[in-house]
Order: C-alpha cells, then sequence, then structure tokens
C-alpha cells in the first residue's frame, strides 16, 4: 500500500475579484506554500502524484440538487458584477470568472476549479476504498447555502463541496461504513465562509447510520458564529442514525495538544472501534494549528501526525485527508508536512508541552460523552460522567477573537514562531532515522518471513559486554540467552543514537524477564530520559525500575488491578475485544501521553495472553508517544505471523481487524474504575470530565 498526492494547477487560479474581507485570506499561497514545504522536505517525491479528474454531474447529484448545479452552470455567462451579486444571495458563496483561469475549459462546462475540487475528493476516496492509495487532496473552505430545497455547500472562490467523498464509495459498491473526521476549527464571526462547513455534512449524513461523522469545532456555547444549536454536543442525529453525528464543541479558544488527544482517545477512537468503518475520510483542517488568525487554537503541527497515525489503525489504514482550513501559511504547510509524514508511516515527533486537557475541554468531553453514551456500548462501559446542562458557562471564560492588532494577537503571533522554531529545531535535531525497522532475530532464516523494508539485524554487541551486563541474572548464563542479549542491547544501542527507529527482538522464554530488565537498566543509563515499559503476562517489575519519576511500568496481566505507586501500575488481563480496546485507549495511551516517554519498551511474556491483531494494535498505538522509539520484545518460540505483523506495525503499516466488537465484561470494566480514579491526579491524560 502507498500513499498518493492528487493536486493540480487550476486549484491555485482561483481568486476572489472583489475587495470582501470575508474571504480576504483564501488565497492560492495556501496550496503553493504546502506544495513547496512538502517538496522541500523530500515528501512530495515520497508520494505517488496522481492526476486530478473533474466531477461528473452525477457524482455533484449524489449531494447536491439539479438545481444547484444548473445555477453555478449558469454563472458561465455572468460578468464579475453579476457573480458579486448572486454572491450575495448566498451564505458565504464566492463565485470566479472562468475567463480568468489559464486554459479555460468548454463552455459547457461547470467552472473548472469546482469540479477539479470536487472531483479529487471522489477519487481520492474511490482509490482508498479501494485499498490502493491514502492520499492527500487539496481542497478547501466551505460556507452553505440554500438550493433546490437540499443544503448545497459553496465556498471561497470555488472549492470541494462537503459530502462528495463521503458519498462516492457507497454507490461504487466500496464501502459499507465510513467515518468522517472533521479535523477543523471554526473560523472568527467576521469570517463566515468557514464555520459551515461541518453543518453541510451534518446535515446530508445525520439520518444515515453508514457514515459515523465526528467534528471539533470552536462553539463558545452557542455565542460563536454561525450560533447553530445544532452544532452542540447533545445534536448526535436522527431517525436511523441516532449515535452516528457527534459534536465536539470548543467553548474556549486556546486548545491544544493536550485537548485534540484526549478528545481522540476518549471519544472518537472507543466509537470508531464500535462502528469498525471501511474507510476513513478527513477533513483535514489546519485552523486549529497554532498560530491561526481564524481558530485561535495552540495544536502544534507534530499534534496533527499524531492524529493521523491514531486514525491509521483503522479501517485497515485506508485513510483519505483532503486539505481545508489554515491560515497562517507557515503553520499550515508545516501542518501538512507532518500528516504526510504520518500517511508515508514515518514516526511522529514527540508532542511538545504539558499534557494535561484544559478545564473547559474536559467539559465539553464529558457532555458529549454524556450525550453519546445511550447510542454506544463502548461509552457505556466505561461509565460516561452525567451530563452537564448546556451552555453552562466555562469557568475559564470565554475569550473573544482576537483583533490583529491588540496585544493578546501579536503574542499569539510570537507564540506560534516560536512553537515552529522548536519544531524546525527538532526536525533539524533528529532526522527520521535511516532505518524504520529493525529486527534482532534468534531463529535461523526467521528473517525471511518478516515484510518488505524491514532490517534484519545481525550485530550484536561484544561479548564481553553483554556478560558484563548479563551477570546479575544467572537465566542469562546460558550461550543461547547471551547471545540473544547481545542482539538486544545492540538493538537498543541503535534505537537510541538515532540510527533506528524501533524495533523487535526475539528471547528464549526462560530469559525475557532477565533480559527485560537489562534491556531496561541498559536504556536508563544509554540516554533514556523517560522510559514507558508495558509488559503483557507474567512478568514482574524489574528491580531497576524505582519512582524517581524516569521510568512508568504497566503490566497487562497481572492477577488484579493494582496501583502500587503512580509509577507501577497492574491490570488484569482483558478477555474481550471491548475490554482490550477499553484498556488501550482509556488506560495505556493516556498514561503513554501523560509520561511523554523517550523510550516505550513493549515485553511480550510467555503465554502472554494476546492475539497476533492485539499485539499488533498495541505497538502500533505506542508508537505515537515516544515519536517512534518503540521496542517489542518477544519468545522467540512466538509463531511467526506475531513476528511478522509486529515488524509490519512497528513499520508504518495498518494493524490487522480485531474483528467484531463485544462488550467489556464487568470485571474488566471495574478494573479500569478502580485504576483511573487513582492515578488521575498525577496522569492529567485520564482525565474525561471537568473537576467538580
Amino acid at each position: 500500500m502507498g500513499t498518493a498526492l492528487v493536486y493540480h494547477e487550476d486549484m491555485t487560479a482561483a481568486r476572489l475579484l472583489w475587495d470582501d474581507p470575508e474571504c480576504k485570506i483564501e488565497c492560492p499561497e495556501r496550496l503553493t506554500t504546502a506544495l513547496e514545504r512538502l517538496q522541500q522536505q523530500g515528501l512530495e517525491q515520497r508520494c505517488l502524484r496522481l492526476a486530478a479528474r473533474e466531477a461528473s454531474e452525477a457524482e455533484l447529484g449524489l449531494v447536491h440538487s439539479p438545481e444547484y448545479v444548473a445555477l453555478l452552470r449558469g454563472t458561465q455567462a455572468l460578468g464579475t458584477r453579476e457573480l458579486q451579486a448572486l454572491s450575495k444571495q448566498y451564505d458565504a458563496v464566492y463565485l470566479h470568472p472562468v475567463r480568468a483561469l489559464a486554459n479555460p475549459p468548454p463552455q459547457s462546462h461547470i467552472r473548472r476549479p469546482c469540479l477539479f475540487t470536487a472531483g479529487t475528493p471522489v477519487y481520492c476516496a474511490l482509490l482508498a476504498a479501494a485499498a490502493e492509495y491514502l492520499p492527500l487532496c487539496p481542497a478547501g473552505r466551505r460556507g452553505r447555502a440554500a438550493a433546490g430545497g437540499r443544503g448545497a455547500d459553496g465556498s471561497c472562490a470555488q472549492r470541494a463541496r462537503p459530502g462528495e467523498a463521503s458519498w462516492t464509495p457507497q454507490p461504487e459498491g466500496y464501502c459499507q461504513r465510513i467515518l468522517r473526521v472533521q479535523q477543523r476549527s471554526h473560523s472568527s464571526q467576521t469570517r463566515p465562509a468557514a464555520a459551515q462547513v461541518a453543518q453541510g455534512i451534518q446535515y446530508i449524513f445525520e439520518d444515515d447510520p453508514s457514515v459515523l461523522y465526528f467534528s471539533w469545532h470552536r462553539y463558545e456555547h452557542g455565542h460563536f458564529w454561525p450560533h447553530l444549536r445544532e452544532s452542540d454536543a447533545d445534536a448526535v442525529g436522527r431517525g436511523r442514525g441516532l449515535g452516528f453525528t457527534v459534536n465536539l464543541p470548543w467553548n474556549q479558544v486556546g486548545m491544544g495538544n493536550a485537548d485534540y488527544v484526549a478528545a481522540f482517545l476518549h471519544v472518537l477512537l472507543p466509537l470508531a472501534f464500535e462502528f469498525n468503518p471501511e474507510l476513513v475520510l478527513v477533513s483535514a483542517g489546519f485552523d486549529s494549528a497554532i498560530g491561526d488568525p481564524e481558530g485561535q487554537m495552540l495544536a502544534t503541527p507534530e499534534c496533527f501526525a499524531h492524529l493521523t497515525q491514531l486514525l491509521q489503525v483503522l479501517a485497515g489504514g485506508r485513510v483519505c485527508a483532503i486539505l481545508e482550513g489554515g491560515y497562517h501559511l507557515e503553520s499550515l504547510s508545516q501542518s501538512v508536512c507532518m500528516t504526510v509524514r504520518a500517511l508515508l508511516g514515518d514516526p511522529a515527533l514527540p508532542l511538545s508541552g504539558p499534557m494535561e486537557p484544559h478545564g473547559s475541554a474536559l467539559e465539553s468531553l464529558q457532555r458529549v460523552r454524556a450525550a453519546q453514551a445511550p447510542h454506544w456500548v463502548s461509552l457505556q462501559q466505561q461509565g460516561a460522567a452525567p451530563v452537564l446542562s448546556p451552555g453552562t458557562p466555562c469557568p475559564e471564560g470565554r475569550p473573544s477573537p482576537l483583533p490583529p492588532g491588540e496585544p493578546e494577537f501579536k503574542a499569539a503571533v510570537t507564540q506560534a514562531a516560536d512553537a515552529l522554531s522548536v519544531l524546525l529545531e527538532q526536525l533539524h535535531l533528529h532526522p527520521t532515522p535511516p532505518v524504520r525497522v529493525a529486527a534482532a532475530l534468534t531463529v535461523p532464516d526467521a528473517g525471511r518471513a518478516l515484510p518488505p523494508g524491514v532490517l534484519c539485524e545481525e550485530g550484536s554487541l561484544p561479548r564481553e559486554e553483554a556478560q558484563a551486563w548479563a551477570r546479575p541474572r544467572e537465566a542469562l548464563a546460558q550461550d543461547e540467552a547471551l547471545a540473544a542479549l547481545g542482539k538486544v542491547l545492540y538493538l537498543l544501542d541503535r534505537i537510541l543514537d538515532g540510527q533506528v527507529s524501533s524495533g523487535m527482538a526475539a528471547t528464549p522464554a526462560p530469559a525475557a524477564a532477565a533480559t527485560l530488565d537489562v534491556a531496561v537498566r541498559y536504556g536508563l543509563s544509554h540516554g533514556a530520559q523517560r522510559l514507558l515499559c508495558v509488559a503483557v503476562g507474567q512478568l514482574d517489575r524489574p528491580p531497576a525500575l524505582t519512582d524517581d519519576g524516569r521510568s512508568l511500568w504497566l503490566n497487562i496481566g497481572g492477577k488484579e488491578a493494582s496501583a502500587p505507586s503512580m509509577f507501577h501500575v497492574s491490570v488484569p488481563l482483558p478477555v474481550t475485544t471491548g475490554g482490550f480496546l477499553s484498556c488501550a485507549l482509556a488506560l495505556v495511551l493516556p498514561l503513554a501521553y501523560s509520561f511523554q516517554p523517550d523510550l516505550v519498551l513493549v515485553a511480550l511474556g510467555l503465554a502472554h495472553g494476546l492475539r497476533d491483531p492485539q499485539a499488533a494494535l498495541l505497538a502500533a498505538l505506542l508508537r505515537g508517544p515516544a515519536g517512534g522509539r518503540v521496542l517489542a520484545l518477544v519468545d522467540e518460540e512466538s509463531t511467526p505471523q506475531l513476528a511478522t505483523v509486529l515488524a509490519s506495525v512497528l513499520n508504518g503499516e495498518a494493524p490487522p481487524s480485531l474483528g467484531p466488537f463485544s462488550m467489556a465484561t464487568p470485571e474488566d470494566t471495574q478494573a479500569l474504575m478502580y485504576l483511573r480514579p487513582r492515578l488521575e491526579p498525577r496522569w492529567k491524560m485520564l482525565q474525561v470530565a471537568a473537576p467538580p
């Protein structure tokens, strides 16, 4: 499976020809700057370039009325003043004269930029649904205009319409279940063109159970334009579509990385796994990125890589991202690059800043979980908190949009510049390792089963050095165990010095616990500042791990749920799919993102109890918190299929499906309910509700 990039130069030809402050920032430089950055970082060259194509009238008719299509066709004969007059009849619809294009199409066509940007998401969705490509497709902002009795979405200078990609696969017979993610923030009250993007898609699919629609957006308790009641958390769809519309309203500006990751872990992903989509379509808006004058949020560019990686564990990795908002050109272009890196399988850079959600974000999470709980087993089994009354003022206040001349606006611009400077420094100091995944195996010829692109590591520490590290442990005295330890430590060295991103190593079963102990001590003494160890099965906590804050031990497979300290956590192995997902999304990942490790050890002990798809999903999810630096230790007697699937997900491939969703057992639910309130005071990403 590869990654495709779809783009056409006509998408940059559309430009508003009259003075209108509402559309001033919708400029071709949004696309050209993003493409330049992709080229400068060598990302465009790694993608398969596909030609854009025009949308057919049949495809447009899937979401637009014939009257609306005819209205647009009729604009070809209008001049600029007539186009301006027509635009004023609708809510944030802007039309570009066809004669301004370098190569105007035949007069029988609807305006070419519109057709290209409508046809491109359709084309990309079909390719992604067929498991051929994971494309990133440029599109644009949307507004909504009523035409022909149906919500028909226009846009600044003619860009793609909401729903065109969403509707395509089903008539073609590719997909029965589609997840549609609105990854963007609404813009300010003086800029209505961007604020209706979510509603266009929401209206189209609000009674359709084959499309799970998720949107976060700036709402401010309804005080923010367009003041739509149906943008609040309790708007959950209607009819057969009840529960398939998920609105997460942000009631305060300044939401950052922790807030967006928390939204995925505690709302989107539990529902998405239960829904089990066959295709993920992302409206990739970056007006939630730091420095954006519209969204006024604080998500840094690398955050979008993490969000993309979390989506790639769904639908067999079939993800189609269509560029939408984003009006701080440097923040936008770097966010696009981070997204494409993730689509290409590169590890995400570690998230910057403290990982603690804002109180206002927790209030929103609490309300949306309560509103959705009646419709989703995955939220019921997590004990969604009672719903808060709508419109409850947030104690942190509701800042109004920042005028460009105000000190707060200048401070936000400086903050964005600082964050982007840190990002560029990270890229310079920590370039992508030349080897993405390496495997150190002990069984002869086992490397033949490794997937393409995975290096079979033959190196080892010198025997004397391995013996020095092994000396305290009798289980490592045997030649076979000592040889395996030398390979493990050599591979760990290459991960810590940036030559390899992640790795997998096999160890003899009798020496598994001793090897893990040495690996922990070696990592902490060779550069790891914060080490997360996730041990699955009957593995004791290594003596080298203390409560000094440098290490966090999480055992999945303990006899009972316990937390002897904030850095020593044990939970029984879940027995159902729903129980495993709750453990991963509501405990493991929140702990990992709160701890912010720079190295993750995943140890699968003897008789660990995980099925191969579960082990693969766990490894795939843990790539994010440590910036891809993961070392998986497996029993050398494990099946070749396990080694293959672990190497694949560490290499950026999607994990196999977990199969049908099944509810967590009461025992699994009680274990989480016991642990989370005890751990929340230290690990804030576990929180799912505002403090009382």
